[in-house]
């Protein structure tokens, strides 16, 4: 792409200005990387655009389609004519979904990512004010943003301008963890180290800290307490043989207190496995079970008596990192 160092802020793309006072910028993506919002339902997050690679302050910014991407920064804020729980990010799919959740409170919210930022190499994402409101944060707070798979209702309360409803509040175990995680400027990957190279930013000591297993392993222990105690185990359901291969309490133990029913119609299916084991090392983890489907190896949580119940259960999956999570019904 032609560009020279520093991209000149431009207003004939028909994207503003990003920052105002102290949220300041100073340079602007391609205007290709605009993604229209047209009507509502599921296709209205279509066409999705990855967009040129760009450069700010010497950075070359490649947009490149992640889908595991968990981050800690900081957030910066845009300007006020700017509408919406949105964002700008710079390498991300437009339109694409992240959980944003302040380092300071815990407290979580879905933002739907619309526009190509922040133009500060230390800031990790703009937000439009509306979502800065909604998180309760300021120019420069720290986050973790990562994406998620929202359900369509959220989705397009979003696209409508509206709040999509909070999610969990992350536990205060866990935020103390992750904050151990956020270096002085910049921001730093949570999951594959490859994502420090997708944002742009070279890993080095002063950016991106180097991961440790132990402290990887200290998220995930923080992640564990932070869940209730699972319901009692019940019978499993009749007229189901393929629940014969259920793991340690199988349909009958939701993780997040989300009461299950062994005729329950509808189940959260996180994963198809061709390995066994693999699909026992995940239901273990989720309270969840194993059915066959052939050659895989199918992973649910649940059964639900309700759709209500299941979509439930999902947000809460989705919460705590499985964003491929979706709800099946069971015939």
């Amino acid at each position: 792409m032609k560009s020279p160092n520093r991209i000149l802020l431009a207003t004939s793309a028909g994207l503003g200005l990003l920052g105002l006072g102290a949220c300041a910028s100073n340079a602007q993506a391609p205007a290709a990387s605009t993604a229209p919002v047209a009507g509502n339902g599921p296709a209205a997050d279509y066409p999705v655009v990855i967009g040129d690679p760009f450069t700010i302050d010497g950075v070359t910014y490649t947009p490149v389609d992640t889908m595991n991407y968990d981050q800690v920064g900081y957030a910066g804020c845009e300007e006020a004519g700017v509408t919406g729980v949105t964002g700008a990010h710079r390498t991300l799919p437009l339109p694409s979904y992240v959980e944003v959740t302040s380092l300071d409170t815990g407290r979580t919210i879905l933002v739907r990512l619309e526009r190509r930022g922040p133009m500060s190499n230390d800031r990790l994402i703009a937000l439009a004010p509306d979502a800065i409101a909604q998180l309760g944060i300021g120019e420069g707070a720290p986050i973790r943003m990562r994406r998620v798979n929202p359900p369509e209702e959220q989705r397009a309360e979003l696209r409508a301008g509206r709040e999509a409803p909070p999610r969990m509040d992350t536990p205060q175990s866990l935020l103390e963890v992750l904050k151990r995680r956020l270096p002085p400027r910049g921001s730093a990957p949570l999951g594959d180290p490859r994502q420090a190279e997708v944002s742009g930013v070279a890993p080095t000591p002063e950016v991106i800290e180097t991961r440790d297993p132990n402290e990887e392993a200290l998220v995930e222990d923080a992640e564990n307490e932070a869940e209730e105690p699972a319901l009692t185990p019940a019978e499993p359901p009749a007229g189901r043989p393929q629940l014969r291969n259920a793991v340690e309490g199988g349909p009958a133990r939701a993780p997040v207190m989300v009461p299950t029913d062994p005729d329950g119609k509808f189940a959260v299916q996180l994963g198809a496995f061709s390995v066994r084991a693999n699909a026992q090392k995940l239901a273990r983890e989720v309270q969840g079970y194993v059915e066959d489907s052939g050659a895989l190896a199918i992973v649910r949580v649940g059964p639900f008596a309700t759709r209500g119940q299941a979509e439930e259960a999902l947000a809460k999956l989705r919460s705590r990192g499985y964003s491929d999570a979706l709800i099946r019904p069971l015939d």
